[in-house]
């Protein structure tokens, strides 16, 4: 069989998941030129995968054309359209198994992501765990686009540009002429969330010098009342939550010098701006394969394993273990400043 020349590349679900395909994805078209690739992602994802070379976006519509069994099978007919000669399934569920098998059907060539999952559940048990590093996500990825054929070399990726600010950016923030922290204090599950009076701490140590400026970044009403109160009277520190779109706030991270994010989505896409980005793990572990791009070891700070031996607990923090609720504090702020500070420097 020829080799595709236009892949179906299908990744639905989480910001964090979607976020670290872009480096692979960037990696295969800046490696295999005459690759086309189209994304099949949430709406919401599309701004990721601008300006990669003969990389397209097709919108899923999981709430109406594509939802349900009837909607996969719209769906297999919708890209059926595009001419493709295979699918990269890197999701691997049951939705993106029934497209991938139609394809797989039709005689198309088609290649899933093996996601790891015993090695992951061995990881992050209690009992006989065994605690060393799983094969991260990206190189999972690359596994697969090997199976159609592909040879992707992450250690030669480049990173986009720094993005040139709009109107609308520039009047929220200002000129650059200081180091520029952004902040992600939040995550979808409460595990992964450090504590808003050690943030706190950690806002109030980075603000004290007048040379920085910090950037708050979250979602939704709920999140956007704490990052005011934590923002306190600090001139330096600015809510960029609910202010700008979400395009603009992608320009404004590929602009950062520095990152703080949980094991969250804000994490993958500053790393996919290559961004240094430093990240803090309570109930998860960077070992299970979701340690943001091309970031060293040094960058993530976990919490305390001696104090808390059963960690990681959850590959996705979704597990409630009684007694670690509090496994986040063991993390210090004035550990987590002065990395920061040593990386600014």
């Amino acid at each position: 069989m020829a080799q595709p020349k236009h892949i179906v590349v299908i990744r639905l679900s989480a910001m964090g998941d979607v976020a670290m395909t872009v480096p692979v994805l960037r990696a295969l078209v800046m490696q295999n030129p005459e690759v086309r690739v189209t994304v099949v992602s949430r709406p919401f994802f599309k701004p990721f995968f601008e300006g990669i070379p003969n990389v397209s976006f097709f919108a899923v519509d999981v709430k109406q054309r594509h939802k349900g069994f009837l909607g996969l099978l719209r769906l297999y007919s919708d890209l059926k359209q595009l001419e493709i000669d295979a699918v990269a399934d890197l999701h691997n569920v049951l939705r993106s198994k029934v497209v991938r098998s139609l394809f797989f059907l039709s005689g198309k060539k088609i290649a899933a992501t093996d996601k790891g999952r015993a090695d992951k559940k061995a990881l992050t048990r209690a009992e006989n765990k065994i605690f060393k590093p799983v094969k991260a996500m990206v190189d999972r990825h690359v596994d697969t686009f090997a199976q159609l054929g592909f040879s992707v070399d992450l250690s030669k990726s480049v990173f986009p540009t720094k993005a040139i600010l709009n109107e609308e950016v520039g009047n929220l923030v200002g000129v650059k002429n200081q180091n520029w922290i952004g902040i992600a204090p939040f995550a979808q599950y409460e595990s992964k969330v450090y504590p808003l009076d050690l943030m706190q701490e950690v806002i109030d140590g980075l603000a004290a010098d007048k040379n920085s400026k910090i950037f708050l970044f979250g979602g939704g009403e709920a999140e956007i009342i704490k990052l005011n109160e934590l923002k306190q009277n600090h001139p330096n520190v600015i809510v960029v939550a609910g202010k700008i779109k979400f395009q603009s706030e992608l320009d404004l991270i590929s602009n950062l010098d520095v990152m703080l994010s949980m094991d969250s989505g804000n994490a993958h896409i500053a790393a996919m701006f290559g961004v240094k980005v430093i990240t803090l793990w309570g109930a998860t572990h960077p070992y299970a394969g979701f340690k943001p791009f091309q970031q060293p070891d040094s960058f993530c700070i976990t919490a305390d394993r001696t104090q808390y031996p059963f960690l990681p607990t959850s590959v996705y923090g979704n597990k409630h273990v009684e007694g670690y609720e509090d496994a986040l504090r063991s993390i210090l702020p004035q550990t987590v400043v002065d990395i920061i500070k040593k990386e600014l420097n």
